[in-house]
């Protein structure tokens, strides 16, 4: 049995919903195999509760009350169940409202949008139910879906009759680097990263790779074989959230192939650039691609420097090395895709995975651990003569920079000799606070003479740092 892991605020924060004892109309959405149904789950099941899970799956409305039923059948002894098939959403609701008056009941509907494609009153009912009843007793009610558009739109949205009746809502976010490197505790730190490069931290994916294993083994099973789970894995995620997949996928090519500007991803996919941002928009709504602009920016909406990637690692490896070679390994040349494309080309991917762990240490660990003011914001800086890696923004105004180097080798004073170069000559162009603190994150550790510059504004992180084992060196 897979252990769970990571979720600690958002089980408390359920926990909590459920000791007011108040009524609770719950929103819960996110990714396909984000772990919705896992947390839920979870929840259910710390503590005595009293709950019914239904899983609703693409079958008639008939069919899905029969389904129902049944599952009322083995979630409540009442002696009127053992007959009775419920044919219509208004009386399942009427009976669900009858048993949170004697009891606190927790119901959760996943894969809410099946219910809706089958009964497409279902949000009326729900909504009528909630105004006359649902919100004077005690159910919890959890409505969870993967189809993002739908829930935002169908569910959240102003036009949905639900508008306004939720008690709080949850987009359930991947989980970040350090959460994910816990699937792998037989593996080293650089390890560890690596298998998050590759899979991002989707708990359903990063459950794929055995840790008995070595990484290439589990790519190669996994990912570089038309039988591996993870092979087919973005081309179900499009079809389940858009319409004309084959732009799409071509976008995402472009932009892991290193087009990350609108005029470049146009070119490469042949379509309008007007067309193309449009494109974008979704794919930037559903949160598989952002825009970053250089941390300095003056107006952020109005920058013409704004560069597109693919915010998830997993999507990002998988449309930059199995994208371009589905014909190699449609043929079962998957280990001909990783020793002549992914071996030689993996320092240079991970490089860049490596400053965003960087900077989600920043955003998430680094107040905590290294006793530095909250960040407030993160984000890199690029001119035509120098780039910085990290950027950050403390809530005491004050800013941290940093450098990331992803290498098998420790790093020397120079690298921290050319980052207060960069933020002299920064300073130069703009006015900068007067407080800076200098990073160097480093895969390979630190040089003797690098670690003589330890000091308060000198902080130095190797993976170790990263993943909380050991204190940075400050």
């Amino acid at each position: 049995m897979s252990r769970f892991i990571g979720r600690e605020q958002e089980l408390a924060e359920l926990e909590r919903r459920w000791d007011s004892g108040r009524a609770e109309l719950l929103v819960v959405y996110g990714r396909r195999r984000v772990g919705k149904t896992e947390l839920l789950l979870q929840f259910a099941r710390r503590g005595p509760k009293h709950y019914l899970y239904f899983l609703a799956t693409q079958v008639t409305r008939q069919e899905q009350l029969r389904q129902f039923s049944e599952v009322l059948r083995v979630s409540f002894s009442d002696p009127l169940l053992k007959t009775l098939t419920f044919t219509d959403w208004d009386a399942v609701f009427a009976y669900l409202g009858q048993q949170a008056r004697q009891e606190r009941l927790l119901v959760i509907l996943d894969e809410f949008p099946y219910l809706c494609e089958a009964a497409p009153e279902l949000p009326s009912v729900i909504q009528r139910f909630w105004d006359l009843e649902g919100q004077h007793g005690r159910l919890f009610l959890v409505l969870c879906g993967s189809q993002l558009g739908f829930m935002e739109r169908e569910v959240l949205g102003e036009r949905s009759p639900l508008y306004g009746r939720r008690t709080g809502q949850l987009r359930l976010q991947p989980l970040d680097y350090r959460e994910a490197g816990h699937f792998f505790t037989g593996y080293g730190w650089r390890d560890r990263l690596v298998a998050y490069g590759m899979l991002g931290g989707m708990p359903a994916y990063l459950q794929r790779f055995d840790p008995k294993r070595s990484l290439r083994e589990n790519l190669l099973q996994e990912m570089l074989s038309v039988q591996g789970y993870l092979y087919e894995e973005p081309r179900f995620l499009l079809r389940m959230e858009l319409r004309d997949v084959r732009i799409y996928a071509s976008i995402l090519g472009a932009v892991a192939s290193g087009c990350t500007r609108l005029n470049e991803i146009a070119q490469r996919v042949g379509v309008a650039a007007h067309a193309v941002s449009k494109y974008l928009s979704v794919l930037q709504e559903l949160g598989l691609v952002a825009r970053t602009i250089p941390f300095m920016a003056r107006a952020p909406q109005r920058s013409k420097k704004g560069r597109y990637h693919i915010l998830d690692p997993f999507l990002r490896f998988w449309y930059r090395f199995v994208y371009p070679h589905a014909t190699l390994i449609e043929a079962g040349q998957g280990e001909v895709v990783y020793e002549r494309f992914i071996r030689p080309q993996l320092n240079t991917y991970m490089g860049g995975i490596f400053e965003e762990v960087a900077r989600a240490y920043m955003e998430r660990y680094a107040a905590a651990e290294l006793k530095v003011p909250p960040v407030v914001r993160t984000g890199r800086e690029w001119a035509g003569d120098f780039d910085l890696d990290l950027m950050a923004e403390h809530a005491d105004g004050s800013w941290t920079i940093g450098e990331c180097k992803w290498t098998q080798r420790p790093v020397g004073v120079e690298v921290l000799r050319e980052l207060q170069s960069r933020w002299k000559r920064l300073a130069q162009r703009q006015r900068l606070p007067e407080q800076v603190r200098y990073f160097v994150f480093s895969s390979g550790g630190f040089a003797s003479g690098l670690l003589q510059h330890r000091e308060e504004a000198v902080r130095l992180l190797d993976l170790a740092g990263l993943f909380g084992e050991v204190r940075s060196s400050a």
